[in-house]
């Protein structure tokens, strides 16, 4: 477990927090383990109803920590950051708890597309929602290429996925990826009352009814190592790699 991601169990909710506001809550390969650990040991105990993801107030994640991306788009080694942020999509892929998401601030790049794997989403009226791949020469992740679409149609989610669009928490809500937008600061007060009220309803009819309106798991897994595969190449390539570099620049100016 890294000090960046902090899980509790609160009642029957299990609440996973990212913690790393120095970085904008940028996620590292340890934090991605982390929290597929948490998805994944919440499974088969009775005692988990449902999981909150959050990342506290102010923000919720700038997505992918761009100093480990640079790093393996210029090593000759296996990737690992793409193992494990494949392996945290498969613990979403594969989870059967309900997760709410409580996005306050910024949520950039894997910080939206895992909300598509979420099954309730709050966002504070500063939520702001955005998926660069294309500015910094990448391609979707997370089976955004798929989830989106079927979530806000295909004009939206190009506009987002390719033209790297960006989203309030009100426009999030009219496209249908956010279900209520709240007050800042309050995203994960509210995602506890969500927790309680899903928590109180007969946990196999939960169950059944989650799996009924989903997309199989095998469907979204195809999707995420086809997406994989061209992410992986794509982290690679000059134009990324030039991108990140430039991002890097700027930064540090």
């Amino acid at each position: 477990m890294t000090a960046h991601v902090i899980v509790t169990d609160d009642a029957a909710a299990r609440v996973i927090k990212l913690r790393r506001p120095e970085k904008k809550n940028a996620i590292t390969q340890d934090m991605y383990r982390a929290m597929s650990d948490a998805i994944d040991t919440a499974q088969n105990n009775p005692k988990i109803r449902c999981l909150i993801i959050t990342g506290g107030s102010g923000v919720f994640t700038a997505g992918n920590d761009i100093e480990d991306l640079l790093s393996e788009g210029t090593s000759n080694a296996e990737p690992a950051v793409a193992s494990n942020l494949v392996k945290f999509l498969y613990s979403l892929a594969h989870n059967v708890k309900p997760i709410i998401a409580a996005v306050d601030g910024v949520a950039m790049g894997i910080g939206t597309t895992m909300l598509f794997h979420c099954d309730y989403v709050l966002a504070s009226k500063t939520a702001l929602f955005s998926t660069p791949f294309s500015n910094f020469g990448l391609v979707p992740e997370g089976a955004s290429s798929l989830l989106m679409p079927r979530t806000m149609g295909h004009q939206l989610a190009f506009a987002m996925l390719v033209m790297g669009r960006t989203m309030t928490a009100d426009d999030a809500r009219v496209a249908g990826f956010v279900n209520t937008v709240v007050a800042a600061g309050h995203a994960e007060v509210e995602a506890h009352k969500v927790a309680r009220e899903i928590c109180a309803l007969p946990a196999e009819a939960v169950a059944i009814s989650r799996r009924l309106i989903r997309l199989p798991p095998e469907d979204v897994t195809r999707r995420i190592d086809q997406e994989n595969h061209l992410f992986t190449e794509r982290m690679r390539s000059s134009e990324a790699v030039a991108a990140f570099k430039a991002f890097m620049a700027r930064t540090k100016d």
